[in-house]
């Protein structure tokens, strides 16, 4: 989803004080070409002890459960090991905690896989960053001012199909139902990309191709057929023959019309009101066809550590393309599919792309620089029309960042 659903899960508050370009040079010697990563980024990370005990990780991955979600699972890779754990139930009204490396709906997530697949391609010389769209994609109508760069930026100004636009007037044009019991209602409904597409382009621009910075679902649905388009498969092959099947991330997949979670997983929830009565649905099974390359992954904790591992440790792609999708820009500090968050002098920088389907999961995912430390999460809710407990999902986040990537001292701005 957007920033805006909840802002907190999708967004962090990012700070520009480093310069990434410098910092990546530093630790992007001796990076592999595109489609050669090592078989899996955490066979250099040793083990955690069965049983470790990291009660300042504990703590932190309870304070959400006290805070009111639902259930959470956390994996840690640093270098004092591996630690997973989790909180809360795995189903209302059952004991069961959830699985630590159970599948969930990612979200946003998927822009980071998806800006790698288009930078491998970019690498390749099958792309140009700064190539009109409209040239891969005469079929659309696009505005020939819209680059590649501009997609994976969030500068091309195009509409967002999912939730809808207000623009600078404070006029709001409403997208395809992405919120509330409108989406409720229609959360097993089929798209296809172009429809997405075409939908969003039937609407007014937010802004002229590189004049602002807005996020959008639509970039990202846009690269997905862009990808498509270049190599004559479909985006979930290309998903898996250039970054599932090197990493062996065999819990990972692109769902497509899919709607069950594979394996154990915690199930998310939606409450509204009808006739009077309080009503709660479960939600683990929908559609995310809605939010095609910008949305719709399915993953565990200990597949997205390994994929921001070996991405920021350079196995994916080349050094210089790994610095330009690190590096921050506009009001967002959003590289390619990446935010680049400051956290203080006595943390350092992290990179992160968060997440979440349109109600009652959200996912996180951060690495340091070198992709030596790394920290993934799901957490599930009860989601209603005010957001329940999501309101405190940024406080709960930043505790849990600062207590894994700052040893508990700063606290995140």
């Amino acid at each position: 989803m957007t920033p805006q659903s909840p802002p907190a899960i999708t967004q962090t508050k990012v700070l520009r004080r480093v310069a990434v370009t410098a910092l990546a040079a530093a630790l992007l010697a001796g990076t592999a070409a595109p489609g050669t990563a090592a078989a899996d980024a955490s066979r250099a990370v040793p083990r955690a002890a069965a049983g470790q005990d990291r009660p300042e990780l504990q703590e932190a991955t309870q304070a959400f459960i006290d805070a009111g979600f639902a259930g959470i699972q956390v994996r840690v890779r640093d270098q004092r090991g591996e630690w997973a754990g989790s909180a809360g139930v795995r189903e209302l009204g059952q004991a069961a905690k959830p699985s630590t490396n159970g599948s969930f709906w990612t979200g946003s997530v998927i822009k980071t896989f998806t800006a790698t697949l288009v930078l491998q391609l970019v690498a390749e010389g099958r792309i140009g960053l700064d190539d009109p769209v409209a040239g891969y994609l005469p079929e659309f109508g696009l505005d020939k001012r819209i680059t590649v760069r501009m997609l994976l930026q969030h500068t091309s100004g195009l509409f967002n199909y999912a939730g809808g636009e207000t623009y600078d007037d404070g006029t709001y044009v409403p997208g395809l139902p992405a919120t509330g019991k409108e989406w409720l209602d229609n959360r097993f409904h089929s798209y296809r990309p172009e429809e997405l597409v075409r939908f969003a382009l039937s609407k007014k621009p937010r802004f002229e191709p590189g004049t602002d910075q807005n996020y959008s679902n639509t970039n990202y649905t846009v690269a997905l057929l862009l990808i498509e388009k270049v190599t004559g498969r479909s985006y979930a092959e290309e998903m898996k023959r250039r970054i599932l099947r090197p990493l062996g991330l065999r819990g990972t997949v692109v769902p497509g019309n899919r709607t069950e979670l594979p394996g154990p997983h915690a199930h998310g929830y939606y409450r509204y009101e009808e006739d009077g009565r309080q009503k709660v649905v479960d939600i683990s099974r929908q559609n995310l066809s809605l939010l095609a390359g910008a949305g719709d992954l399915i993953s565990t904790t200990q597949d997205l550590a390994t994929f921001i591992s070996a991405l920021n440790g350079g196995r994916l792609l080349p050094a210089p393309l790994l610095a330009e999708m690190r590096t921050p820009y506009g009001k967002l500090g959003y590289g390619f599919g990446l935010f680049v968050q400051d956290l203080g002098p006595n943390c350092g920088t992290v990179y992160q792309h968060n997440g979440s389907p349109p109600h009652g999961y959200g996912a996180l995912m951060y690495s340091s620089p070198d992709g030596s430390k790394t920290l993934t999460a799901s957490v599930t809710w009860v989601d209603d029309a005010t957001r329940g407990p999501a309101k405190d999902f940024q406080k709960l986040v930043d505790r849990l960042v600062q207590e894994e990537f700052c040893g508990g001292q700063t606290r995140v701005d």
